[in-house]
């Protein structure tokens, strides 16, 4: 895959991101795979449920949001390394994708998201005929 086939967004000023009412945003871990017909890319995202999560593609921006609920309610902790709150992830692609194709499916914690590449950029094989 090219370097500049994918870009993670820089630093996003305050202004740039959706305020949370619970103030905190997690960043998936991502791993993203480029094939001849599409990007595939894989976020991590536990405790999300398929209804709470939000991906959209505008302008050459992908944005991953997937709202994570509280893991118990009225429970005070003595001890907690898992930290609950929101996932997001936003990055600038760098290639034709077909928008109106890309889908997504979350399942086991894992987003999902497949991005087909749009035909002008897909390589094609020529053929060279003889003399």
């Amino acid at each position: 895959m090219a370097n500049n086939t994918l870009q993670q967004k820089e630093q996003r000023t305050e202004l740039d991101r959706t305020e949370s009412t619970r103030g905190v945003f997690f960043t998936p871990r991502v791993d993203i795979l480029e094939t001849e017909d599409e990007l595939t890319l894989l976020a991590d995202m536990p405790g999300v449920k398929p209804d709470d999560v939000d991906v959209r593609f505008e302008n050459g921006e992908l944005v991953l949001h997937g709202r994570c609920p509280d893991r118990h309610e009225n429970v005070q902790f003595l001890y907690a390394e898992y930290g609950v709150g929101d996932f997001y992830r936003a990055f600038t692609i760098n290639q034709d994708v077909n928008a109106g194709k890309i889908s997504a499916e979350l399942k086991n914690g894992v987003l999902t998201v497949h991005l087909p590449k749009a035909e002008a950029v897909k390589p094609r094989k020529i053929t060279v005929q003889g003399a």
